[in-house]
């Protein structure tokens, strides 16, 4: 049995769950998140919580029963708490302006690189060579910190580009000298 399965999703207050048949929707003090669940899964909502449990112990049903409670549970925390992502630029010249909503990247290419917001999505720049993502869907979060990321990704030899907070950047030996 799974053990992240049979844990029991804690609702808080001020969060509303509404199950239509396959479509789960939370709704909370940030916002509202819906999402359709497999149909094999069965969602039971309490009154402060939700349990998901499996009809079988085949192989599928065992996949989708600790999946199908990290989603609920992340859709809760989200639209009481909310998700956040950090990225850093590293590089000489390597700069982040926020302009309006939109997200100006000065890294390295002969023209500035624009990014706008998705729906749900906000961008907070606290420093100019640092960025953060907000919004309530995790997966969205981290989608479009990957966007970001992937503008210029960190390369292995001086380490230079866009990449996560605390990400270790493996580093390669550069070209060794030609010896007589």
């Amino acid at each position: 049995m799974s053990r992240i399965g049979r844990k029991p999703i804690q609702v808080p207050n001020g969060v509303t769950i509404n199950l239509d048949n396959t479509v789960i929707t939370v709704k909370g003090p940030k916002g509202t998140l819906s999402r359709e669940i497999h149909k094999d899964m069965k969602v039971n909502v309490e009154a402060n919580e939700i349990v998901v449990e499996r009809p079988s112990d085949n192989k599928l049903h065992r996949s989708l029963h600790g999946t199908t409670r990290s989603v609920i549970a992340n859709m809760v925390s989200g639209v009481t708490e909310g998700f956040s992502k950090n990225l850093e630029l590293v590089g000489v010249g390597y700069r982040a302006n926020k302009t309006g909503d939109k997200i100006v990247l000065n890294v390295g290419y002969s023209h500035p690189v624009e990014i706008a917001p998705e729906q749900g999505i906000e961008f907070d720049v606290p420093a100019n060579t640092k960025i953060t993502v907000r919004g309530i869907d995790k997966e969205r979060v981290g989608a479009v910190a990957a966007q970001i990321r992937s503008v210029r990704e960190p390369e292995p030899y001086k380490g230079k580009g866009i990449k996560y907070e605390g990400e270790r950047i493996i580093r390669k030996e550069g070209k060794a000298g030609k010896k007589k």
